[in-house]
C-alpha cells in the first residue's frame, strides 16, 4: 500500500551489563495554548505514554566502550534494537539475550546523538532510549 510505514524490525538486544545503566520515564503528549493573561488550555493526544530511558549511571571506561561500540552499530539513532528494562522482567532483572521473551522487552531506538564528556580520570555520556512500538 502507497504511503505506509512498516513496524521497526530490530535484529539485536542491548548488552544486559548496558541495560541496568538507565533510568524509566515517561511523557503523555498534549497540546497546550497559553493565552495573554496566564490562563492555559490543555488537552490530551494520547492515553498511552510514550516511554523513555535515560543513562544515569557513571559507567566503567569498558562498559562506555561497549556502549559506544553499539550505538556505532546502529547508526546512531537510525536503527531499532531490543531493550530489556529489569524491572517489567519477571523474574526481576532477568534477561534474555535472544530477545524472544517479550515481558519487560521493548522496541526502542537511541533518541539522540553521542554526547561524552571527559575530565581528570572519568567520563560521562548522556544518551537516551525512546520506545518506538
Amino acid at each position: 500500500m502507497p504511503g505506509s510505514v512498516q513496524n521497526a524490525a530490530p535484529a539485536t538486544v542491548l548488552p544486559q551489563s548496558l541495560c541496568r545503566a538507565f533510568t524509566h520515564e515517561r511523557a503523555y503528549p498534549l497540546i497546550e495554548n497559553e493565552y495573554k493573561n496566564g490562563e492555559s488550555q490543555r488537552s490530551v493526544l494520547a492515553t498511552n505514554s510514550r516511554k523513555r530511558w535515560r543513562l544515569t549511571k557513571r559507567l566503567t571506561p569498558a562498559a562506555l566502550q561497549a556502549l559506544r561500540t553499539f550505538y556505532d552499530a546502529r547508526n546512531g539513532t537510525t536503527e531499532p534494537f531490543y531493550f530489556y528494562d529489569p524491572y517489567d522482567t519477571n523474574p526481576k532483572f532477568s534477561y534474555d539475550p535472544t530477545g524472544q521473551v517479550t515481558t519487560g522487552r521493548y522496541t526502542v531506538r537511541f533518541n539522540s546523538d553521542w554526547q561524552q564528556s571527559s575530565g581528570p580520570g572519568r567520563s560521562d555520556a548522556e544518551i537516551e532510549l525512546l520506545e518506538l512500538a
